[in-house]
């Protein structure tokens, strides 16, 4: 594949009217662009949308799917358990194939000029961040939507000068930005959603992993918890838990891998299987939610089966060895970042 190829996975505030979410996905649908996901959530009342293809479609995507939710959804009546700040809560571009990070600012920063001309609060996040101290999301977000007012009105108990403001768009407390909210755009690293089941329904063994893989490792306190410091974890660019899952009768490790080029699938797994087989449990294969790259799984099946075979081979290798089929059936068609591309819907 020589195209540049970037995707884009805005999270939107609309998790419950399906009329309404296809409308906000309908405007992404243009040559060039494949619509690989669309998930919704009213529990979140929220929906991540992800499509990918070429540079300058992708960015011509993103700028018509924000008008068309700015249009759509209304602010000042939504509500749902997930933290946000706007209609387009993020829309982050990633670099997949033939793209680096810096093309992706270079989208953020023009989608983020484009939609500003609405009127409506816009913040950069991420690698498109004008400053350190404005790269988190979660550091821009505090407050959610209902702290935006506060913000302009230079009345915020939780953000100083160097976070309270927009970077482009609306500033004061109008009409446009009461309806939209705040409008995230950026560039990150793909993350990969990635969850190691464990053989057993109690998930203390899962919690126990889970605190020990983390990059931010084990909060360790005296007995009368006056006193207090904090282990590294055992895997880098990791977040990561443990949770029951219920439906299924077991546990989960449950990881977000934030940087999948030094801490791989294969990584994560075999890992956990190792403290598995210390604290006298078994991993029952792994989840992957949403899509992965095509080099993450090719560096796995390589871990297991050794060089010098297909990507095909490599694939099956990942599938089998990660038990990837082991909670519902992992197509790689579907799933593979690239291969999607080329096979999905237009």
């Amino acid at each position: 594949m020589s195209e540049q190829i970037v995707e884009c996975v805005p999270n939107i505030s609309e998790g419950r009217d399906e009329e309404k979410i296809n409308r906000i996905v309908d405007a992404a649908r243009i040559d060039g662009v494949k619509i690989l996901g669309v998930e919704p959530d009213p529990d979140y009342n929220r929906t991540v949308i992800t499509f990918a293809g070429t540079m300058k479609e992708v960015e011509l995507a993103a700028i018509q799917l924000i008008r068309k939710a700015i249009e759509e959804i209304d602010m000042r009546t939504h509500s749902g358990e997930h933290p946000r700040m706007g209609c387009v809560d993020v829309c982050p571009f990633i670099p997949i194939s033939n793209s680096t990070m810096d093309d992706c600012v270079n989208i953020a920063q023009r989608v983020a000029e484009e939609i500003a001309h609405l009127d409506v609060p816009v913040f950069l996040y991420g690698y498109a961040a004008v400053a350190e101290s404005r790269r988190l999301l979660s550091t821009l977000r505090k407050g959610e939507y209902e702290g935006l007012e506060a913000r302009f009105a230079d009345n915020s108990a939780l953000h100083g000068d160097e976070t309270r403001l927009p970077d482009l768009g609306a500033t004061s407390w109008n009409e446009s930005s009461q309806k939209s909210g705040g409008i995230t755009i950026g560039a990150r690293d793909i993350l990969l959603a990635y969850n190691v089941n464990i053989d057993d329904a109690d998930p203390y063994v899962a919690q126990q992993i889970g605190s020990l893989v983390r990059s931010s490792g084990r909060l360790i306190k005296s007995e009368d918890g006056e006193r207090k410091f904090r282990t590294k974890g055992l895997l880098q660019h990791v977040q990561g838990m443990g949770v029951p899952l219920e439906s299924h009768n077991i546990s989960q490790v449950s990881m977000n891998l934030q940087n999948y080029r030094i801490t791989n699938l294969h990584h994560a797994f075999d890992c956990i299987a190792s403290l598995c087989k210390n604290m006298k449990s078994r991993p029952k294969g792994s989840e992957l939610v949403g899509l992965v790259p095509l080099d993450a799984m090719v560096e796995s099946g390589k871990w297991y089966i050794g060089e010098g075979h297909s990507d095909e081979a490599y694939i099956d290798a990942a599938i089998e060895h990660l038990g990837l089929n082991s909670i519902g059936p992992f197509n790689p068609r579907e799933r593979i970042i690239e291969w999607a591309i080329q096979e999905g819907e237009e």
